[in-house]
């Protein structure tokens, strides 16, 4: 089947041509047709496969008639990540270049007044993240009452950084009456879920297992001591063919260590990460796309939204702890039909993460050596640190744990302390004092003379007591 035979216009046919491309993937095949019949859409496909352009193309062809008002986008689009929203708005310029369609992005670490600006003269395409589309959103900048199509990209990704109660509001703020693209590379049963909710009698399409790895991609582990991992990227990276790679690390503070560790062997390298400003982030990407920089180091905000053909290699230099991020690194190469390869350095530790991987993708990883290193060995899944023993306490007949403690200090100049014998009977005797009476005798109650007569003659006490009166003179 062929782009022709989709029932796409002339217009999107003529720009697919010049883009290169004459047969569709295959969730394009069956997602395109779906959705010009203006239904909505489940579909679930591994990274990779052209999911981008199974709702671009056909978005063109819907918002071909029709015009923008002020304010008020046709059509939005949410995107976990600036770098994956960017790479929708270079494929809605790149496919809708004979059409007069008008997009707009949304993202943080951008400029509020050109965002307004975009806004104010009209879209047809919002492309968003969400925290800045509500951002505007409160600020009275946008109105989502005329949204026709909606389409939310990488949901399991929106649901890993948190953005879910986000997007269940932004659907609230929409028209009820529109069509609804759902894509995402897993389905877990919170993104199932979300699903039923925004999607009525939807078409499901899966073309490939979830969170299956690529066919074009060779993957090996190599198990080696945290202190050789830096020296084992850079014999990898020397003995591979690498024409450009992606290096992915699990913590921020490691990416800038692994790059200084990188220059020192003169490579052409660069770093990218979600504590960047935008401007800075984009200059990056674009000089790792034009050859400027071979090998780029990225915690996984490039896990997704970068598409790269001529990518060749993507290093893990850490175990991704949650498996599916595994499948979303190593799928940045290998795209488009295209062959690549993958390597991810652990140590004996990350045991239990790679056997989570392996049970996702249901097969092993090929083990790997890296020349002049010795491989190691993972330990068991499940492998608990072992425990400290309790320290034990003194008992009775054996020798105490910490003698010292119970050795007297020093007596100091000057200083009186009672015999060794008389500890045997307490304090008490040791001060010379008299025994306290034993808790059953009671001492015996002191009374004034009066009362003492009183109680002998059993009459009241205030009867034996001598009267006093106020003002009379004493005799």
């Amino acid at each position: 089947m062929k782009f022709s035979d989709l029932g796409l216009g002339p217009e999107i046919l003529r720009a697919v041509d010049d883009a290169g491309y004459v047969t569709p993937t295959p969730i394009q095949e069956q997602a395109i047709p779906v959705v010009l019949m203006n239904r909505d859409v489940l579909g679930c496909a591994q990274t990779g496969t052209g999911k981008t352009v199974s709702f671009v193309l056909p978005m063109l062809e819907i918002l071909a008639a029709g015009r923008a008002k002020a304010r008020m986008p046709r059509s939005l689009i949410i995107e976990p990540t600036r770098e994956l929203a960017a790479q929708v708005e270079k494929s809605f310029a790149t496919y809708g270049k004979y059409h007069k369609l008008t997009t707009a992005l949304l993202i943080g670490g951008t400029s509020f007044v050109d965002q307004e600006r975009a806004l104010m003269r009209g879209v047809d395409v919002l492309i968003a993240t969400p925290g800045r589309l509500i951002d505007l959103f409160e600020r009275g900048k946008i109105l989502l009452s005329d949204v026709k199509v909606l389409v939310i990209d990488e949901a399991d990704r929106m649901l890993d950084m948190g953005f879910i109660p986000d997007v269940e509001r932004i659907v609230s703020l929409l028209p009820r009456i529109r069509q609804t693209l759902f894509f995402s590379a897993t389905m877990p049963a919170e993104i199932r879920r979300l699903a039923d909710k925004f999607l009525m009698n939807p078409k499901e399409i899966s073309v490939s297992p979830p969170a299956s790895p690529a066919a074009g991609v060779e993957h090996f582990l190599v198990v080696l001591q945290p202190s050789e991992k830096r020296e084992a990227l850079a014999r990898l990276i020397e003995a591979e063919d690498v024409k450009s790679a992606l290096i992915f690390c699990n913590r921020k503070r490691d990416i800038a260590a692994v790059v200084r560790d990188l220059k020192r062997h003169r490579l052409m390298v660069g770093e990218i990460h979600g504590d960047m400003p935008q401007p800075k982030r984009t200059e990056t990407l674009d000089a790792f796309k034009r050859g400027a920089i071979h090998l780029l180091v990225a915690s996984d905000v490039a896990a997704r939204g970068l598409d790269i053909l001529e990518l060749s290699h993507v290093f893990n230099y850490d175990v991704p702890h949650n498996p599916e991020d595994y499948v979303h690194r190593i799928g940045r190469t290998g795209r488009a039909g295209r062959t690549g390869r993958a390597f991810t350095l652990a140590m004996p530790e990350d045991g239990k993460f790679v056997a989570a991987i392996e049970k996702l993708i249901a097969s092993p990883i090929r083990h790997a050596e890296v020349p002049g290193l010795e491989p190691g060995a993972l330990e068991a899944e499940g492998a608990e640190e072992p425990r400290r023993r309790p320290r034990r306490r003194g008992r009775r007949g054996a020798e105490p744990a910490h003698p010292r403690r119970h050795e007297a200090a020093p007596a100091k100049p000057g200083e009186r302390r009672p015999p060794p014998a008389a500890k045997e009977h307490g304090k008490e005797a040791a001060r010379g004092a008299r025994p306290r009476p034993e808790r059953h005798e009671r001492a015996p109650e002191r009374r004034e003379p009066a009362e003492a007569e009183a109680v002998e003659s059993g009459l009241p006490a205030f009867l034996l007591r001598p009267l006093v009166v106020k003002g009379a003179k004493k005799d």
